[in-house]
């Protein structure tokens, strides 16, 4: 466990002895308990209704088709964006599989888009 000094005030240090004293705890113990305390209230994990998930899901898909549309509709977006990408080596983690089937996948994209 790590060690932290600290300088506080001396009300507030007098607050929190006092509390400290009628929980009947050290008051390092209190400190790490409100500091734990107050940490854990910043990650809450809040239920999402699944009618707001349902329409998160039918927003996403909207914004795609839009986009899609968009895309195809400007004549060698993608050709361009393709053409200024700087080509680098792959992350040592990617399998040589993935690699070539990821190739294969923009290949293809491309093919379909220039066939439209």
């Amino acid at each position: 466990m790590g060690q932290l000094t600290l300088q506080l005030p001396d009300t507030l240090q007098y607050q929190l002895e006092g509390l400290a004293q009628r929980e009947g705890v050290q008051l390092s113990q209190y400190i790490f308990y409100i500091l734990t305390r107050q940490v854990g209230t910043t990650y809450v994990v809040q239920v999402v209704p699944s009618e707001a998930i349902a329409q998160q899901e039918i927003d996403y898909q909207n914004l795609l088709q839009r986009w899609r549309k968009d895309t195809i509709n400007i004549p060698g977006t993608v050709e361009e964006i393709l053409a200024k990408r700087e080509i680098v080596e792959p992350e040592p983690e990617l399998q040589p599989e993935i690699i070539a089937k990821l190739h294969q996948l923009i290949a293809h994209k491309s093919q379909v888009l220039k066939e439209r």
